[in-house]
């Protein structure tokens, strides 16, 4: 019997082998469920590439698919935070073929930096003068300033919007 030409299929790695991770990934799953509630939760997958090598561990959607680089060690919690974000936004925008998170003032991607040593989702801004780039929400925060568009909701007596 010749051996398979198919390469292994990724698996979830077990909670508890990075820990790190496991808890950045709890903070951005926060942000997809604020932002995207129909998305079910990410996970962290191994993709077994070549024995030769550690393990390459990705953030995946729930199908175990995913996009883009393999994590990297990281040495705080702020770094795997930052980390799994963007790896996170790369899954997300490449296979949901969208922009995430979008800001809810600009209407434009949003990316993870880090600011003054917290993970933030951070805005290029509006493209008009005195729009400048700006902080939307720390990283696992976006349910704090994201307000879904609820075009049937009824307004209260004066046209003020509840």
């Amino acid at each position: 019997m010749c051996p398979s030409l198919r390469p292994p299929e990724p698996r979830q790695v077990p909670v508890g082998r990075y820990p790190l991770w496991d808890e950045a990934l709890a903070a951005v799953n926060r942000d997809l469920a604020a932002t995207v509630p129909e998305q079910r939760p990410l996970r962290l997958t191994v993709h077994p590439e070549r024995a030769d090598l550690d393990e390459q561990v990705y953030v995946a959607l729930s199908d175990g698919e995913a996009h883009g680089n393999p994590l990297l060690p990281n040495e705080t919690a702020a770094e795997a935070l930052t980390a799994v974000a963007d790896a996170a936004q790369e899954t997300v925008s490449e296979l949901l073929w969208r922009a995430w998170p979008v800001c809810t003032v600009h209407d434009l991607g949003m990316h993870p930096r880090d600011v003054d040593g917290r993970p933030s989702w951070w805005c290029a801004g509006g493209s008009r003068r005195g729009d400048p780039a700006h902080v939307r929400a720390a990283i696992g925060e976006l349910a704090t300033v994201h307000r879904p568009h609820r075009p049937n909701r009824k307004r209260r007596k004066g046209g003020t919007p509840h």
